[in-house]
């Protein structure tokens, strides 16, 4: 990260660039996306080395739309998404142990080792999640928010899908349903403009904005990369769908620094050096949050290097702790599996391993 020359810190919040939020605020708000990038950073040189197999997709780039997105909720409030979900994982309250454990696939991973990068998933703090099947969490978060409407519940349910997720047809199945029942549901399209290695602009003539729009649901969009803008847009929106308004959806434009996986270029052929690095230099929504600061004199160059030295200690913790912690026991294998036939035919789902 840049430096800046040392100045006296303003103790008073932040003009309208910052959203009027205290420094405590912004601070959290950046350390919390300084956690999500070096975290991935430390999972991308893992996989790198083979100590993280199978798939892996990073969220590098689009760190505003976590925290703008999962921090405003409460912690019984729900979140499900799809396969590029670490960060996301993070946000909602997952452990930094837990989750690298996963990506190491050892018994103290969140999902016990068994989901891998694709399948993080916390009940306890109400991630519900992450899903390899495009689209597949739609429905699930319909079921959600119907199961919150159902019991006289408050919470909210925020479900997270890329932009190539809205072509599908239990998307619009879904949010059809959750307008008809009034459910308390957000659908938030991580608008980083590719669906895999094609631009969305390749694949649909119609607006991201609009895509709401046959259903009456109520759209927004934001600039994903100002996490400021977003966690204020959010903190509002949420409110409004609490208090019963509604399902919403959101289109939060951002960008993927990384390619679609790790097995992937960063900009392979569908999209150019040059692009990349234009975006990289100006839609890190990390260094706008950090330059803002700094010009609000609300952070120095020194304050950041103890934050980002914290953050990194945290993550290389998490790293000791997965690359120390057990491999699943070889009888884990049959857990969660259907395991026997009944004399109708019927298969029965065994989840406890015998």
């Amino acid at each position: 990260m840049a430096e800046t020359e040392t100045a006296e810190i303003s103790t008073v919040n932040g003009g309208p660039a910052l959203g009027g939020f205290s420094k405590k605020k912004l601070v959290e708000l950046l350390s919390q996306m300084l956690l999500y990038r070096r975290f991935e950073e430390k999972a991308e040189e893992a996989y790198a080395i083979g100590k993280i197999g199978g798939f892996c997709h990073l969220h590098i780039g689009q760190e505003g739309a976590a925290a703008g997105c999962i921090l405003p909720l409460r912690q019984d409030d729900y979140v499900i998404s799809g396969y590029r979900s670490h960060t996301q994982a993070l946000a909602k309250g997952l452990s930094p142990e837990a989750v690298m454990s996963e990506l190491y696939g050892k018994a103290s991973g969140v999902s016990g080792g068994a989901g891998g990068s694709m399948h993080m998933f916390g009940a306890d703090v109400g991630f519900m999640g992450g899903n390899g099947i495009v689209g597949a969490q739609a429905p699930l978060a319909l079921g959600m928010a119907w199961a919150i409407h159902y019991r006289g519940g408050d919470q909210v349910c925020v479900c997270f899908l890329g932009d190539a997720a809205v072509n599908q047809g239990a998307f619009h199945e879904s949010m059809n349903m959750a307008a008809i029942w009034n459910l308390p549901v957000i659908y938030v399209v991580e608008n980083n403009a590719y669906g895999m290695g094609t631009k969305f602009t390749r694949m649909s003539d119609t607006e991201m904005i609009k895509k709401a729009s046959s259903h009456g649901v109520p759209a927004t969009s934001i600039d994903g990369e100002d996490v400021v803008a977003t966690y204020s847009h959010f903190e509002d929106l949420i409110e409004t769908v609490r208090q019963g308004g509604g399902p919403r959806f959101v289109d939060v434009e951002c960008y993927r620094f990384k390619g679609h996986s790790m097995s992937d270029p960063v900009s392979g052929t569908y999209r150019s050096k040059e692009e990349v690095d234009h975006q990289t230099e100006n839609a890190d929504p990390i260094c706008i949050l950090r330059d803002r600061m700094f010009a609000a004199r609300l952070l120095t160059g020194e304050e950041l290097e103890v934050i980002d030295g914290e953050v990194r200690s945290m993550v290389d913790a998490a790293v000791e702790f997965a690359e120390a912690a057990p491999e699943p026991e070889v009888d884990t294998l049959y857990r969660n599996v259907y395991s026997e036939i009944n004399p109708h035919g019927r298969l029965f789902f065994d989840g406890r391993g015998k």
